[in-house]
């Protein structure tokens, strides 16, 4: 099965492990577009929170709106408790995860979520003793695709190039990072490619996490995309 076949793994967070109920996520768009004068639609909020669209700043540029001031508001409405109560672990992650767990396998994660929120939920949702080192982008240390943030993971876990690694995430910046570090990608598609309007390539293409568990395709690859 493809999850014996590396040293370690890295995760992203949102969209891969964990997702947010639609509710919160639709309150937290109606007050950011109350304090930037500009209503954004379901579809709008669907693109930004889960990065459908590739790089949120390169989105919000498109559609006419300053990244600096929307993450500002963006951050200042998320409250810790009320994102980790609406916060939900999928379930083929959380097998795949206690799989490499009780394997005893190095697993890392890297997230664009916040500090703030990122520790509040790993604690509510009792998860935080999975990971054995968690890296929250920063404008210092770079955003994915960027590879800096995976290879503070990789130093976290004390591993490197010479180990064979791979890295989970659910958006295209996820394949870029790993690919730019130097590790294999595993992408999964959660929203389908109609609805996030472009198809991800990746090492692994999946619809389900579980597919790493299975036994590998004839071919090596995995893709039930």
């Amino acid at each position: 099965m493809v999850a014996d076949a590396y040293d370690f793994w890295l995760f992203d967070l949102d969209g891969t492990v964990i997702d947010a109920e639609w509710a919160y996520i639709r309150g937290v768009f109606d007050r950011v577009g109350q304090r930037l004068g500009r209503r954004f639609t379901d579809r709008e909020a669907e693109i930004l929170w889960h990065g459908l669209g590739g790089p949120r700043n390169a989105t919000l540029q498109e559609w006419g709106i300053d990244p600096d001031p929307f993450w500002d508001a963006f951050h200042e409405i998320e409250e810790p408790q009320q994102r980790a109560e609406a916060t939900y672990l999928h379930d083929d992650a959380a097998t795949l995860l206690r799989t490499l767990t009780d394997r005893s396998t190095p697993v890392g994660l890297v997230t664009h979520c916040q500090e703030f929120l990122t520790d509040p939920v790993l604690r509510h949702l009792d998860i935080d003793d999975w990971f054995d080192t968690v890296v929250c982008c920063t404008d210092e240390l770079g955003w994915k695709p960027d590879p800096e943030p995976v290879r503070q993971a990789m130093a976290g876990l004390g591993v490197d190039t010479d180990h064979h690694g791979a890295l989970v995430g659910d958006a295209a910046v996820d394949i870029g990072a790993a690919w730019n570090a130097g590790l294999d990608s595993v992408h999964v598609e959660r929203h389908g490619h109609d609805t996030r309007g472009r198809c991800v390539l990746g090492d692994y293409r999946v619809n389900t996490l579980d597919a790493l568990l299975a036994a590998p395709a004839t071919d090596g690859g995995v893709d039930d995309a």
